[in-house]
């Protein structure tokens, strides 16, 4: 979600979170609500990614480690401490994260893309681009990109 802001500037609202004790961002147009950690109910037969389910007012919220999904080959990290619930495509979706850091508005100027030697030798395509904010560089994820679409199908089919 773009916003003018008192300069007639586009800017981005971004949620600053931490992640392997590194810093990322994710727009906050797609995030619908910040929840403490909460009792999560893990279910058979699941990627290692996929925590289980939470319950949400009545409905069942399927739980990503990010840490995991992102850095799968990572050893363990800080305890997640924070689920963001997110609208990812059509469905909604719990992230788990270390903590929350901040909100940045970040004019459209300071969001680079990701530099093309980088992005040939990795997966970039899970990020829309790079925030700066003073000496702070935020990678910026695209959360669409984050899972890919047989992922989205299996969780659109999970039940505890």
């Amino acid at each position: 979600m773009h916003q003018r802001n008192i300069e007639g500037k586009l800017e981005r609202q971004i949620l600053v979170f931490t992640l392997d004790h590194k810093e990322l961002g994710l727009d906050l147009a797609c995030v619908r609500e910040v929840l403490r950690l909460q009792e999560i109910h893990s279910l058979p037969k699941t990627p290692s990614f996929i925590e289980g389910v939470i319950h949400l007012r009545g409905r069942l919220i399927p739980l990503i480690d990010l840490r995991k999904k992102l850095h799968p080959e990572q050893i363990e990290a800080e305890p997640c401490k924070r689920i963001i619930v997110c609208r990812v495509n059509k469905f909604i979706v719990g992230l788990t994260v270390e903590r929350l850091k901040e909100i940045v508005a970040l004019p459209e100027e300071d969001i680079k893309p990701v530099p093309e030697m980088v992005s040939v030798h990795t997966e970039t395509d899970v990020l829309v681009g790079i925030g700066r904010v003073a000496d702070r560089i935020i990678p910026i994820l695209n959360l669409e990109r984050v899972l890919n679409r047989r992922e989205v199908t299996e969780l659109s089919t999970l039940k505890p």
